[in-house]
């Protein structure tokens, strides 16, 4: 269940970081409401994985997790550059959590 947790944490961060570009747009309630609601349900989230998997490796996960998903969500719906060396960085932090994963 921890790692359920934890993927969600994940997510909901990505909906914080789009809470942060729709604020940056237009800064009204709906767009801070969904900031505030993402990055609290994310943290909320955050604090029950730690309470089963490893701090380090749970923290490499959301934060692995919040990066790619941003930076995927950029590319799709806010017109963020498609290069391949992006492309090929965002497999290299899926690598690399994968990586600290069986590492633990």
């Amino acid at each position: 269940m921890a790692w359920l947790y934890l993927i969600a944490a994940g997510i909901m961060e990505i909906v914080g970081v789009i809470g942060i570009k729709k604020t940056a747009e237009k800064n009204n309630f709906l767009n801070n409401a969904i900031l505030i609601a993402g990055f609290l349900i994310s943290f909320s989230l955050l604090m029950q994985a730690i309470q089963t998997i490893p701090l380090s490796t749970a923290y490499a996960v959301w934060t692995g997790v919040g990066t790619v998903g941003a930076a995927v969500v950029g590319m799709l719906f806010f017109k963020e550059s498609k290069s391949l060396l992006r492309i090929i960085c965002i497999f290299g932090v899926i690598a690399c959590v994968i990586a600290l994963k069986l590492a633990e």
